[in-house]
C-alpha cells in the first residue's frame, strides 16, 4: 500500500527546476518509493544495490550512461559518485530539467562530491520517515504558532488522546510499519539496525568496530531531548572524545538524529553554548533503549523526552515536507532558563515550550521573558535596525484544544501540529 506523501509537490516543483534531483534520506523512509509513484512512464528505473551494476558504474561510468539514458531514476547514487562527472556532463549537453532523479544516503563523501561537481544543476530534497499527518491522510503544513492558522488547521486534523499518541511515538515514522500491519516492530527495527550498521556505516564511513558504534548509539539514544556534552558521551561509550565527536556526526549525516544549536545573541551574555540533540524517529530510539510497549514508554522515566523529540520531528518535517530549511533553536542560559524550541522568521522569533501536561498553565512561559532583551538592542549599544521581535508564543502539551495562556501565547494540543 501506497501512502501519499506531503513531499511529492516539492519534489514535482524542485524536478520542473533543475536537470538533477537529488532526493536523500535515512534508509528505508520511503525515498525510492515516492519517486516511482511520480516517476513518467518512459523513466528508466536502476538501482545500485544490484552490485553487477554497481560494478559497470563504478568501473566504466560513460558507458552505463550510455545504458541508462535520461529521463533516469538512479537508487542509492552514494554507491558510485563516480557517475556525478558524467551527469553533469549530460546535463550540460541537454539542459533539459528533470533528466536525472537520484536517491541516496546524505554521507559526507556523496554530499561533499554532488556540491563540488552539481552545483547549481541540483535541487536537493531532504526526506524523513512519515508525519502524523502523512500516516492520517491529513493535508501537511508548515508549523505555525499564529491563533488564525491553527484554528482553520482544527477542522483538518484528528484529535489523538494520550495512549494513541504514545502508540504513535512508540511505532516511529518508517512507512513499511503502516503499509503493512503483519510486520513486527521489534524485528523490523533490529533488521533496520543490523544493516544500518553492517552496510551503510561499514561501507561509506571509517567505523570499524560495529559493536562499539552500537553501544554508542544506545548512548546517544539515552539522550535524546537533551543537551549534547561530549566527554559524557565518550565516557560512557568507550571511546575517545574525538570519535564521539565523528561518530555524532555521522548521525547527523544519515539523519539518525538532528543536532539543535543554541540561538546566540550579542545581547544575551550568558547563554550556554552547548547544542542539543534529538533522535528523529522516536520508534527506533525505543528500540535501541529495549522500551517494550507504548505504556512503558508512556509511564517510564524517559516518557517527557521522547514527547519533545517527537513534537521536534513533526515540526522539523513540516518544513522540509515544503521544501523549506527551518531555522529551529533553542535557547539555555547560565541561569538555568531553558526555552525547548525558538522558531526563526523574517527578524522574528518564536518561542515554544513543549510539555507532557494537559493544562501547562503560566509557569510554562515563565522563561520567555528572557528574549526580551533582543527586542531593546539600542539599549546595549546594538544598531536600533537590528532589533528581532518576538513573536506569538506556544506551549505544545496534551491539552483537549487550542486555548489561550495570555495575549501573545497559547496552549497548542500536541495533535494540531
Amino acid at each position: 500500500m501506497y501512502i501519499r506523501r506531503a513531499i511529492e509537490e516539492t519534489i514535482l516543483r524542485t524536478a520542473a527546476t533543475f536537470p538533477v534531483l537529488l532526493v536523500t534520506g535515512p534508509r528505508q523512509v520511503g525515498k525510492t518509493t515516492v519517486l516511482e509513484a511520480l516517476a513518467e512512464p518512459n523513466r528508466k528505473i536502476v538501482t545500485l544495490d544490484d552490485p553487477d551494476i554497481r560494478y559497470l558504474a563504478k568501473t566504466d561510468p560513460a558507458l552505463f550512461m550510455q545504458r541508462y539514458t535520461p529521463p533516469v531514476l538512479i537508487d542509492e547514487i552514494q554507491y558510485a559518485t563516480e557517475l556525478f562527472p558524467y551527469i553533469k556532463m549530460a546535463v550540460d549537453k541537454s539542459r533539459r530539467n528533470g533528466d536525472f532523479w537520484l536517491t541516496g544516503s546524505q554521507s559526507f563523501v556523496m554530499m561533499k562530491n554532488v556540491s563540488e561537481t552539481l552545483a547549481g544543476r541540483v535541487g536537493i530534497i531532504n526526506l524523513l520517515g512519515l508525519s502524523t499527518s502523512e500516516i492520517y491522510g491529513i493535508k501537511s503544513r508548515v508549523f505555525t504558532t499564529e491563533p488564525e492558522k491553527l484554528m482553520e488547521r482544527i477542522h483538518e486534523v484528528k484529535k489523538i488522546g494520550l495512549n494513541e499518541l504514545y502508540e504513535r511515538i512508540f511505532k516511529g515514522s518508517m512507512p513499511r510499519l503502516y503499509a503493512d500491519d503483519n510486520v513486527d516492530i521489534e524485528t523490523y527495527y533490529r533488521s533496520y539496525v543490523d544493516t544500518y550498521l553492517k552496510r551503510d556505516i561499514r561501507d561509506l564511513t571509517q567505523v570499524a568496530d560495529e559493536m562499539a558504534f552500537y553501544n554508542f548509539l544506545t548512548v546517544v539514544a539515552a539522550r535524546t531531548a537533551k543537551p549534547i556534552v561530549y566527554e559524557e558521551i565518550a565516557s560512557e561509550s568507550g571511546i575517545t572524545s574525538p570519535t564521539a565527536k565523528r561518530w555524532l556526526s555521522i548521525l547527523q549525516s544519515s539523519n539518525i538524529v538532528a543536532i539543535v544549536q543554541p540561538y546566540y545573541n550579542n545581547i544575551l551574555k550568558r547563554v550556554t553554548k552547548m547544542p542539543l540533540l534529538h533522535f528523529l524517529d522516536t520508534g527506533l530510539c525505543a528500540y535501541l533503549l529495549k522500551w517494550g510497549n507504548p505504556e512503558a514508554l508512556e509511564k517510564g522515566a524517559m516518557s517527557g523526552a521522547f514527547f519533545e523529540s517527537y513534537v521536534f520531528s513533526e515540526i522539523y518535517k513540516s518544513y522540509l515536507n515544503a521544501g523549506k530549511i527551518p531555522s529551529i533553536y533553542y535557547y539555555r542560559d547560565k541561569d538555568k532558563r531553558e526555552i525547548d524550541l525558538l522558531i526563526y522568521e523574517n527578524g522574528t522569533l518564536y518561542p515554544i515550550e513543549i510539555k507532557k501536561s494537559a493544562s501547562p498553565g503560566r509557569e510554562a512561559i515563565k522563561h520567555f521573558k528572557a528574549l526580551n532583551p533582543v527586542t531593546e538592542q539600542e539599549k546595549y549599544g546594538q544598531l536600533s535596525g537590528a532589533t528581532t521581535k518576538i513573536g506569538n508564543g506556544a506551549v505544545i502539551c496534551m491539552a483537549n484544544d487550542l486555548l489561550p495562556i495570555d495575549e501573545k501565547n497559547w496552549c497548542i494540543p500536541v495533535w494540531l501540529i
